[in-house]
């Protein structure tokens, strides 16, 4: 399979073979709805929390006589039924997360990627380099690429100059090709992305695909179906050093880095969820969070260098 490759004004300078396994997946739409439903479940924090009776102040004395009174009988004001009293069925804290295995996650990915590929919404750039960063740079780039919907911009490895000047551009969404997923494929009509970036794609998802290729009507091949053993054709052996980038930058969440209980809760709740809003912070801007210290740096430091994605300024 072939994509053709244009320059950021709009030239075609070629073409590029791509690999069938990574480009001409068919589509598997329950597949791909249910990774989306996981990751829009993994991104709810879930911290809601209201008091119960036991837990609001007050409420140690009867209001009011038992009887005598003509009113109803109340045994205190930290009941439901009094305002300023504990709620009866409120919400408390709780995980929303769904586990989705790697091979689905994966397949899913391909089957999106695949199918912008078939229906002309990927577009491939020779390069993609900003000389100040600035946003009508890349507002001149899109209207060159006749880009009109929204666009995801996906580059090999963070570029801190297209994360800045594509910041203010309405439907725009930059993202290193380590963190693509999904649900940021399927909120984009356009996709935009590199050489570099398609080689990475395929260096990392190249030979995860099991079933057969079929131009005609690929919908209705099955993916990750595998062959029986006694019929399968040889397959190559993975670098089993390759398998463990692979699954490491297969991440989207802050939840999903090894980092502590505190230095996690911290991002949390400054709004940092996201790896890709993580990364597009500058070294000053984290340091600034309230409560984020040189220990918490150092952490996410480490965290962002195993799975290759440390930002140039951070080092």
């Amino acid at each position: 399979m072939k994509l053709q490759i244009k320059n950021i004004q709009g030239e075609n300078t070629g073409d590029l073979e791509v690999r069938d396994d990574v480009f001409g997946v068919p589509v598997k739409s329950a597949l791909v709805h249910q990774v989306m439903v996981g990751q829009l479940a993994n991104k709810r924090q879930g911290t809601a929390k209201t008091k119960t009776r036991s837990e609001v102040s007050g409420g140690g004395a009867k209001p009011r006589p038992q009887k005598g009174t003509g009113s109803s009988r109340q045994g205190s004001t930290s009941s439901p039924v009094w305002v300023g009293g504990g709620r009866a069925f409120g919400p408390s804290p709780r995980s929303y997360r769904k586990r989705t295995p790697k091979k689905m996650r994966r397949l899913a990915l391909l089957s999106v990627l695949s199918d912008k590929a078939r229906h002309s919404d990927l577009l491939l750039l020779d390069s993609l380099e900003l000389k100040e960063g600035k946003t009508k740079e890349i507002v001149s780039i899109l209207s060159d690429l006749n880009i009109s919907n929204s666009a995801l911009i996906v580059t090999d490895g963070p570029n801190k100059k297209l994360v800045q000047s594509a910041g203010n551009v309405d439907g725009v969404r930059t993202l290193p090709v380590q963190v693509l997923n999904t649900l940021e494929l399927l909120n984009k009509k356009q996709l935009i992305i590199t050489v570099d970036a398609v080689k990475r794609i395929e260096e990392l998802w190249g030979g995860v695909y099991r079933g057969e290729i079929s131009s005609n009507n690929p919908s209705s091949e099955e993916i990750g179906v595998e062959k029986e053993e006694a019929h399968a054709e040889p397959q190559i052996v993975e670098d089993p050093v390759e398998e463990i980038v692979a699954e490491e930058v297969n991440i989207t969440s802050v939840e999903e880095l090894n980092l502590s209980t505190r230095t996690r809760n911290i991002l949390l709740q400054a709004g940092v969820t996201e790896i890709k809003d993580l990364i597009g912070l500058s070294k000053v801007e984290l340091m600034a969070i309230q409560s984020f210290g040189e220990k918490s740096f150092l952490e996410v430091q480490q965290q962002l260098q195993n799975i290759k994605l440390l930002p140039s300024d951070w080092e």
